[in-house]
């Protein structure tokens, strides 16, 4: 019995993502987490009917209850195996435009809830034969561009926690992977390039596609790696 927690599962690569997990025969119960409880609801109506699933509204931008909705998880399942952290944030803003309440709330949301996330997970992940943790960065993270400065750092930051972490968690069979989509048709690049037409880019089904991929991947052959997804332009 495989038991998956997606967050930011109310749209975009979250939502792309919960419905790949729903169509793998390995998971039976789905756990989708995010802030939005009619999206939410939208997604559980989009998923494979075969599998077991709990949604659950929670703000990233706090920590506070991530160990008690952890182990309330663990409490009905009775396993947690899977982690993909997917909640994103961003508000793009120059340096002179930038607030530390600005920089703090996207730091909450897109570093400091998915470690939380992840440490509260690995607790009851290390008793496991085998566990599987998927962080989603982002390009940015690698090649930021002016006004991007909350959002890149947080990527970067991601990116580097996952390499730790596949290192670190390696000792109780835990593979860490690590995903930095290029430009996706989503919500959050809609703020960073309001311009750009969402349709000449990568959906974020074919980004699901590559993270169902890699979920069913049982080798230490690619955890701790940041694998850069991206369209090729014609």
């Amino acid at each position: 019995m495989t038991t998956a927690i997606v967050t930011g599962a109310s749209r975009g690569i979250g939502r792309a993502a919960a419905i790949e997990m729903s169509n793998n025969p390995e998971v039976n119960n789905i756990v989708l987490i995010a802030r939005d409880e009619v999206k939410l609801s939208e997604t559980i109506k989009l998923l494979n009917p075969r599998v077991r699933v709990r949604a659950i509204v929670y703000d990233f931008s706090s920590q506070a209850g991530i160990p008690r909705m952890v182990k309330e998880i663990y409490d009905e399942f009775g396993s947690i195996d899977w982690l993909l952290n997917i909640a994103g944030y961003t508000d793009p803003k120059s340096l002179l435009d930038t607030t530390l309440a600005s920089m703090e709330r996207t730091y909450r949301i897109n570093v400091f809830s998915l470690v939380e996330m992840t440490k509260e997970c690995v607790k009851y992940m290390k008793q496991n034969e085998q566990s599987k943790i998927l962080n989603v960065a982002s390009t940015a993270g690698m090649t930021p561009r002016p006004g991007w400065l909350s959002y890149a750092s947080s990527k970067s930051a991601v990116i580097s926690i996952s390499e730790t972490l596949a290192q670190e968690l390696s000792e109780y069979n835990i593979l860490v992977y690590c995903i930095s989509p290029g430009r996706a048709a989503t919500d959050l690049r809609k703020k960073l390039a309001p311009e750009e037409d969402p349709t000449t880019i990568m959906q974020p089904a074919h980004v699901a596609k590559v993270i169902g991929n890699l979920m069913r991947m049982t080798e230490h052959c690619l955890d701790g790696q940041n694998m850069v997804v991206r369209k090729q332009v014609k």
